[in-house]
């Protein structure tokens, strides 16, 4: 006959001391596997409420992204000299020498041909030419062309790094720009400042003649004139030329652009100096004041005051008092524009050029010149 188990010992069977040793074992085992499981689960979703130790070195916010910039100026620094300007000054009681002022410089070959400045060289009788490993070595100038604030000069050295020459033309506002030079000279040899590109095209007046420039918030200060401004892939897009200094004023500073740079430095190391394409005429950009005195149709392009004899465009029929509003297809603003214009072009191309005689337009076919020699 079946007994149920519960019969038999009256009532629920009472689990011996072997059975509760077995069921804490197990029961410390899932609880085990429970905490594993679920700590790191925790350790993510539950922020720590404990204070950190600030005896404890933490580890860097950022640990593996490096600033670009510190590649571009150890691919570029190498590639930019200090240039000390210094005159001979005679006195009653002695001929001495003295440094007028410095500058940087790009070197733009490995034959020892520097780009710079035309201002931070200009006057001088003696250069002395700090190279990126320090030395001291005396420097020649090649040629000059005021025109766009440029000089060559040339160092007798063998090994030297040149700089790789980028696409200005290309360059866009808001990307990285980075500035190379020796601001005050040696004592803050080999500086880099960083910012963005600012602005193109700039239409800037220094002294009486216009230039199309870089803008640039990217520190530029004396003695960083024909250094190197560099864009993100570590190629020079422009030399540093001359920055706007007032109270109220920060971080206004230009470069030449490098496709203005690079056509000039070629002709001057070819030539000894710049050939470049010829126009002919003499005159200015015409204002609203100027319109308005003279009765001209436009208060834009430039006024034609005067055509050496034998010029291009006089050659083509421009007369002075014409206004030139039109060359190769480009409105012309101002004398800038026609100037910047003008040096795109090669010698021997035929320009069209329309012109306001009047209220009448003209237009002429310009066959451009050799620039003769000043």
């Amino acid at each position: 006959m079946y007994r149920d188990d519960r019969d038999f010992y009256s009532g629920e069977r009472q689990p011996s001391l072997l059975s509760y040793m077995a069921a804490a074992l197990l029961g410390a085992v899932i609880g085990g596997l429970i905490v594993a499981y679920t700590t790191p689960l925790l350790a993510k979703k539950t922020p720590s409420m404990e204070p950190p130790n600030n005896n404890q070195a933490l580890p860097p916010v950022i640990s593996t992204y490096e600033s670009p910039v510190i590649q571009i100026a150890e691919r570029v620094s190498p590639t930019v000299v200090g240039i000390s300007n210094r005159v001979n000054v005679s006195s009653f009681f002695a001929h001495q020498r003295v440094e007028t002022g410095s500058g940087s410089g790009v070197i733009f070959d490995e034959d020892g041909y520097i780009v710079t400045n035309y201002h931070v060289i200009k006057d001088a009788d003696q250069l002395a030419v700090t190279l990126p490993n320090g030395k001291q070595v005396s420097g020649k100038v090649i040629g000059t062309d005021q025109l766009t604030d440029l000089a060559v000069v040339k160092v007798n050295e063998k090994g030297l790094k040149a700089a790789a020459f980028g696409n200005s033309d290309k360059i866009r506002v808001g990307e990285l720009a980075v500035a190379i030079g020796n601001p005050l000279g040696e004592e803050l040899f080999s500086t880099v400042t960083s910012g963005v590109i600012s602005a193109v095209n700039r239409s800037v007046d220094i002294q009486e003649q216009q230039f199309r420039l870089i803008q640039t918030d990217a520190a530029i200060n004396p003695g960083n004139s024909g250094g190197a401004l560099v864009n993100s892939r570590g190629e020079v897009i422009g030399i540093n030329s001359v920055k706007i200094v007032d109270v109220n004023i920060e971080g206004l500073n230009f470069a030449i652009p490098s496709n203005v740079v690079k056509p000039i430095v070629e002709s001057i190391i070819k030539n000894g100096r710049v050939i470049r394409p010829w126009i002919g005429i003499l005159g200015g950009s015409v204002s609203k004041v100027m319109a308005e005195r003279y009765g001209l149709a436009t208060d834009k392009g430039v006024f034609v005051s005067e055509l050496p004899a034998g010029s291009p465009a006089g050659k083509a029929g421009m007369k002075s008092g014409d206004v030139i509003i039109s060359f190769n297809k480009q409105e012309v603003i101002n004398f800038g524009d026609l100037r910047g214009s003008v040096d795109k072009q090669k010698i021997g191309d035929k320009v069209e050029v329309i012109i306001l005689r009047g209220k009448e337009k003209v237009t002429l076919k310009v066959t451009l010149e050799k620039m003769p020699e000043q």
